[in-house]
């Protein structure tokens, strides 16, 4: 029997979640900012999950402490095996809390240990890692920080090319010093990609001052009024159609916004006049004028109004006009570089010529799709990649793809003038010099592809303080349409910047891991063969994101750069998009259509992968869990159960399920609300061929005897009561996924749907009996909350409810859990609770009190962690069960969230999940008021090691 490994039973939640959220803020190195992709797994969880999916859980080394028991002479031998094997779990929490952390990734020591665990669990051969949907790369590239043989593969060619830049390319020239000329000599030594990354930045700076040379006069400096110049950044322009109104007839602005600068003191915005039929722009300063926040534009979502005559224009005219006669566009104002801070210019007629003189050449071609609320451009005209550009930003991108093509052909010389013999090129597996060529070329497009981002005209202009820059494109998964957008300058050193964005890149292959080799594909998850391979995947999520239609957007120019350098993975005009699978209604004719392609796509994929599953090793999906349509039950997820159905279907078990997040608690509570996490991580097992069926009746009952258990487990190792449901859908579909079928009472087939509603029952029930277990005060409590909240109500009903709990109401209010008055009884929410509060003098402590008080301290800036640990300790001395109040958390949690409590879910949330650290402090609290220890007799061994 295969050996349960540690993603099956326990994981340190909380440490790879923190680090998962702390990974947004990293920018400078990470390898997401190499090239943008959509949803990306944080790195930190990656690694995690596969430590996990290959290290055994010391639950299987049972054997190996029962016989360490009998070798001391225990006396009780499973207490002896339940401490190792708790003590050995703690242990390997502890490598993956240091292993998630990014401080500690150049930590060679760490990561040696790290390999030799899996080692350990693996006998030295650890599996292939593999993951067919590789999307931005994390998982390989995880695989690969771990010394893992890393294979990816994904339909898009965007993707695939991320990919290649990630894990594939840089093992093949690992320490070696940079080419260029002189470079090498810099410093004594290049490891892993170091000369790579050196040579792309060189040659990525002759570049650019090859495309200043012959396309500089295109981008002139701004004359300030003191006579100097100053470097532009960025140039403010306003989309203009007709005004309608025939005694009118202006080119009417089409602007969301007025401002440019909100600097505090520094304020700036456009000032539009009408002189003679047409719009004139200067900047204005003066804090009084300034426009109206909120109100400040002449375009919102129900029209446009003309600045001339106030003629109420609605956006089908706009749509109606952009379509036949095109959208105009008028330059409203430039933003100059200044020492301190931007320098905000009226538009001249040399600035607007000089973009207007721009004449491009040989710019890509291929059409939009048209994507309601996804790619609403097309709407307004824009219906080829070409006019998402000026002709200035067309000029600049095809110059700079001109450009990659030559420095390839300097690496290439300078390559072979240092000893490096011709060799193969890079798509066919070479190492010399024309694949190192390649290999620069490659990333060089990269940068360019990353440029493009904010070098287009639906770039709009940031006015907030702490910006005031060039928004990027991509701020959500969509092409919307932008009104007053921000030409960016190639050359101003801001967003937008060639340079900028070459040196995002270089930054990243500085830090790659660059270790084993790894294979890089470009195919179809559902047609291509798995081998002998560990999956590890991040699949689409069903139709949160269309990658194929959004990547176009950066293919077309990467195919531009590099079509000679990888010829047969850029050999289609655009992405292909027949086979990807993503349930776009558009596409596959309706709502009914996208459900079955996608369906059918996801279980041939994992029925391809059973055909030659490793039965050592769970295979592991991350899915994110979306609420995407409502049914007469509640809440179901038509994305969630799809991807359950097509696993089972296709011969799997589920094992367990995680839930992970990439953000903080308090970013749930800024935004009021308990947010889902942001994804699953499902692990699964073949499921015998000849797995048996079972019937309703005996489904529930198993359902009934082993989830009780499995979600105190999963309560002790402190999954958030937010995420509780959706861990609990991995023991519960274990049980339904190990059969071959659970059989209704009619002869039919249990649908997952019914029985992802039969564990959310079971689970309720669970949570709810856990009350059973409490005093009487506490039960009281309960109820009056789940009635009332912390709401007032009829003392009479009170005291009714008090009768049949075996509570008193005056006592309650004597020892502090409510007040009443006038008739009236109301519960002290935490916020309410005085301070102080001392367990020790309680005289009438309840296990309710304890809970609210932890939730005050918790909530409180005045007292946090430490505050709640000593209020834990001392009521733990006066005979309060601890895991007892942990487990009332989930349940007012719970009704919290039944009765639409948002405030109160929140806090008791973060009770329950922030457990191990409440225990932590209770633990040092008890340590500050415990005497100093006097040992009954020396420890030999201590005196041996000193």
């Amino acid at each position: 029997m295969a050996k349960k490994k540690l993603i099956e039973v326990a994981l340190p939640l909380d440490a790879i979640n923190a680090q998962s959220a702390r990974e947004k803020s990293i920018r400078h190195g990470h390898p997401s900012t190499l090239h943008l992709w959509w949803a990306r797994r944080p790195l930190a969880t990656a690694r995690a999950v596969l430590f996990a999916q290959l290290v055994d859980d010391p639950s299987a080394r049972e054997d190996e402490f029962r016989d360490e028991a009998q070798q001391r002479g225990e006396s009780d031998i499973d207490g002896f095996v339940d401490q190792r094997i708790e003590a050995e779990r703690e242990r390997l929490f502890d490598l993956i809390t240091r292993m998630v952390n990014w401080d500690n990734l150049g930590d060679e020591r760490l990561f040696e240990q790290v390999r030799k665990e899996i080692d350990r669990s693996t006998g030295g051969n650890p599996p292939a890692i593999l993951d067919p949907f590789a999307g931005g790369g994390t998982i390989p590239l995880e695989a690969q920080r771990l010394g893992l043989e890393a294979h990816a593969s994904d339909l898009n060619p965007v993707a695939v090319l991320i990919n290649k830049a990630l894990i594939e390319i840089p093992p093949k020239f690992a320490d070696r010093p940079p080419v260029f000329p002189d470079a090498a000599g810099q410093r004594t030594g290049w490891p892993k990609a170091t000369g790579l990354a050196e040579d792309v930045r060189r040659y990525g700076a002759w570049m650019r001052d090859e495309a200043e040379r012959r396309i500089g006069h295109l981008y002139p400096k701004a004359k300030l009024d003191d006579g100097s110049e100053a470097n532009v950044i960025a140039w403010i322009w306003a989309r203009t159609v007709p005004c309608p109104n025939p005694a009118c007839g202006i080119e009417m602005p089409l602007v969301r916004s007025w401002w440019l600068g909100k600097k505090k003191g520094k304020e700036a915005y456009v000032v539009p006049s009408v002189v003679d039929g047409r719009v004139e722009y200067s900047i204005g300063h003066d804090r009084v004028s300034a426009p109206a926040n909120g109100n400040d534009g002449t375009v919102g979502r129900q029209g446009a109004t003309c600045i001339s005559c106030q003629t109420a224009v609605k956006l089908e005219y706009v749509r109606e006009q952009s379509r036949i006669a095109g959208l105009g566009a008028q330059l409203m104002a430039v933003v100059a570089e200044g020492k301190r801070s931007r320098i905000y210019l009226s538009p001249t007629e040399t600035q607007e010529s000089a973009a207007l003189s721009a004449t491009p050449n040989d710019a890509p071609r291929g059409e939009l799709f048209d994507w309601p609320g996804r790619i609403n451009v097309v709407r307004y005209g824009l219906t080829e990649f070409t006019d998402l550009f000026t002709n200035r930003q067309l000029t600049a991108l095809t110059t700079f793809s001109d450009l990659v093509g030559e420095a390839r052909e300097q690496v290439a010389r300078d390559a072979l003038a240092a000893g490096i013999s011709e060799g193969e090129r890079l798509e066919e597996g070479g190492i010399g010099t024309a694949a190192y060529a390649d290999a620069v070329s490659t990333y060089l497009a990269q940068a360019i592809s990353r440029v493009t981002n904010k070098l287009s005209s639906i770039c709009s202009w940031d006015s907030s303080p702490k910006m005031e820059s060039v928004r990027g494109l991509f701020a959500r998964q969509a092409i919307p349409m932008a009104w007053d957008f921000a030409e960016a300058n190639p050359f101003g050193g801001s967003g937008g910047d060639f340079l900028e964005d070459l040196a995002w890149v270089t930054r990243v292959v500085d830090r790659l891991p660059a270790t084993t080799q790894a294979e890089v594909h470009s195919a179809d998850a559902a047609s291509r063969g798995y081998g002998n391979t560990l999956v590890s995947t991040d699949p689409p999520y069903y139709d949160n994101i269309g990658y194929s239609d959004l990547s176009d957007y950066f293919y077309v120019w990467l195919r531009r750069s590099l079509r000679s350098i990888h010829p047969k993975l850029l050999g289609t005009m655009l992405v292909p998009k027949a086979e990807e699978l993503v349930a776009n209604p558009y596409r596959h004719g309706g709502n009914e259509g996208a459900r079955d392609f996608f369906e059918h796509g996801f279980e041939d994929v994992f029925t391809r992968a059973r055909e030659t599953a490793n039965e050592d090793y769970p295979i592991a999906v991350y899915y994110a869990f979306k609420q995407s349509e409502v049914d007469a039950s509640g809440q179901a997820s038509t994305g969630w159960e799809t991807i359950l159905g097509s696993m089972i279907r296709a011969g799997w078990s589920i094992t367990a399920t995680w839930p992970v997040r990439s953000e903080l608690s308090n970013r749930m509570i800024a935004s009021g609300t308990n947010a889902l996490a942001s994804s699953i991580v499902l692990a699964l097992r073949p499921r015998p061929e000849d797995a048996p069926p079972i019937d309703r009746r005996s489904f529930s009952a198993e359902l009934r005897a082993t989830l009780p258990e499995a979600l105190r487990a999963l309560q002790q190792g402190s999954v958030a009561p937010v995420d509780l449901a959706q861990a609990a859908i991995g023991p519960g579909m274990a049980v339904y996924s190990k059969y071959s079928e659970v059989i209704e009472s009619d002869g039919s087939s249990m649908p997952v749907r019914e029985a992802l509603r039969q564990i959310n029952a079971v689970l309720d029930e669970v949570v709810s009996e856990q009350e059973g277990e409490f005093d009487a005060d506490t039960r009281w409590c309960i109820a009056w909350f789940e009635s009332h909240g912390f709401d007032e109500a009829l003392y009479g009903e009170a005291e009714t409810l008090a009768n049949a709990k075996n509570a008193s109401i005056d006592a309650l209010r004597r020892g502090g859990a409510l007040r009443s008055g006038g008739g009236k009884v109301a519960l002290l929410a935490p916020g309410q609770l005085p301070d102080g509060y001392d367990p020790a003098k309680d005289d009438r402590i309840s296990l309710w009190e304890v809970v609210l008080h932890l939730a005050r301290a918790l909530d409180d800036e005045r007292g946090g962690l430490d505050v709640a640990g000593r209020i834990l300790q001392r009521a733990e001395a006066r005979g309060i069960d601890g895991a007892a109040a942990h487990q009332l958390s989930y349940l007012l949690h719970q009704i919290s969230e039944k009765k639409g409590r948002t405030a109160a879910q929140i806090l008791f949330n973060d009770v329950a999940a922030s457990w191990p650290e409440i225990r932590a402090a209770a633990r040092a609290a008890e340590r500050e008021t415990a005497p100093a220890d006097v040992p009954d007799q020396l420890d030999f061994d201590s005196l041996e090691e000193i």
